[in-house]
């Protein structure tokens, strides 16, 4: 068992398949460190902002039985610096982010966990739409 668990997230329109893999990442380690984007850098990776203000996102986060900690992520470029800062030795994703942070696997291990089957914030924000 790990330690440190961290995982970053933009959690917006809050669902089962976020929960699941907070739930899955907490059962890894002894503590769950969450990054949520900032609503800046969420326009920055998707050219959209999130429904739900950072700070709503926050608190949502928070209020996760299997989160100790949370913090808001201002660049995808610092993942490094807060991996090394909360002392994280698990780095946890999902699936769909396969490969994309291997290169942290000198500061900790990294590990891509299957997502939720037939859930994500664009399928809900869809359904909502119709």
């Amino acid at each position: 068992m790990y330690k440190t668990v961290i995982t970053f997230g933009t959690f917006d329109v809050f669902h089962v398949g976020h929960l699941k893999i907070l739930e899955r990442a907490r059962n890894l380690g002894t503590s769950l460190v969450v990054g949520v984007s900032t609503d800046a850098l969420n326009y920055s990776k998707k050219g959209r902002y999130p429904v739900y203000q950072e700070e709503e996102r926050l608190e949502i986060i928070k209020a996760i039985r299997y989160v100790e900690y949370v913090f808001l992520e201002h660049s995808l470029e610092a993942k490094g610096e807060y991996i090394r800062q909360y002392e994280a030795d698990l780095l946890v994703m999902g699936d769909d982010w396969e490969g994309r942070f291997d290169q942290f696997s000198d500061l900790c291990e990294v590990m891509y966990l299957p997502r939720t089957p037939a859930i994500s914030t664009t399928a809900v924000i869809e359904k909502i739409r119709l």
